[in-house]
């Protein structure tokens, strides 16, 4: 998980890399049909079939609407707004399952103490944040803003469907291919109809951004990923997700010289305290 989230920590920079070269919403569709195909090539190595009848169809579907709608607004938003402030709003997701887990799925209750190291790994996300955040708002900010927000609602609710149905009990390989094919399906017709030209420069910065997104991130991560939520509870492995944006800040500071400040190193022990509590084991009765 720790992994996987400096992964994810330099996604924001690759999506914004590639944006002016793609179209946001084509970046989307590019992005999860060449990671289709790849997940299609890894089944065939490993001897998985995707297209066996399990009754995970229809949750399948629903997993990819969700997932389509999750990074339509994630691409989408980064064009109004900073990676900075989209991480941020992008990752209250933990929150949103945390809260939908404890309703849907009885196995995945949390009690005060995990509540409370919910409340304070997000508390930490919000001081590491607090500078940028401080800044005023513009109305392009306020558009960006809101789509994270509401890509993280998407995301959250995505992690519900798949631990609540029988997409857990069904291959990691094949969860990711519904999400996958399902947004290349929807997302590519979706910027086609919104008037958007696709790809306008495809310089050497822009396909390797492009490249990390597929290979790296939507195919190795994800795949990853969803085979931790078939293994582990979600509500622990979400809270891990909160060391992204740390990530992301960490990236910044070695690779574009940011002042690493007190603030920040108070944030991210915070962090650490709140992932701490939620996954220590419980006392046995």
């Amino acid at each position: 998980m720790v992994l996987l989230c400096a992964i994810w920590g330099l996604q924001q920079v690759a999506i914004k890399l590639a944006l002016p070269g793609v179209s946001p919403v084509f970046q989307v569709g590019l992005r999860s049909a060449g990671a289709a195909v790849l997940v299609l090539m890894f089944a065939r190595l490993r001897g998985l079939s995707l297209f066996v009848a399990d009754g995970s169809a229809r949750p399948g579907l629903l997993a990819g609407v969700l997932f389509s709608l999750e990074f339509a607004c994630i691409y989408a938003g980064l064009a109004y707004t900073s990676a900075s402030r989209m991480v941020v709003f992008l990752y209250t997701a933990p929150c949103f399952t945390v809260l939908g887990l404890h309703w849907f799925v009885p196995g995945e209750r949390i009690g005060p103490r995990h509540g409370f190291g919910v409340a304070l790994a997000f508390a930490g996300i919000l001081l590491a944040f607090a500078e940028g955040m401080g800044r005023a708002a513009t109305a392009d900010f306020w558009i960006g803003d809101g789509l994270g927000v509401l890509g993280a609602v998407f995301w959250a609710a995505t992690t519900v469907v798949v631990r609540a149905t029988g997409l857990a009990r069904i291959s990691a390989a094949k969860v990711l291919f519904y999400q996958l094919a399902v947004s290349a399906v929807i997302v590519l017709p979706l910027s086609w109809l919104m008037g958007e030209p696709g790809i306008t420069a495809p310089t050497v910065p822009v396909v390797l951004a492009l490249a990390y997104q597929i290979v790296i991130v939507a195919f190795v991560s994800y795949l990853t990923w969803f085979w931790l939520l078939t293994k582990y509870l979600a509500s622990r492995l979400m809270v891990f997700s909160f060391l992204t944006p740390m990530f992301g800040v960490a990236f910044g500071v070695l690779l574009l010289g940011e002042q690493l400040s007190t603030q920040f190193g108070l944030a991210a022990l915070m962090v650490v305290a709140g992932i701490v509590l939620v996954n220590a084991p419980e006392r046995p009765r």
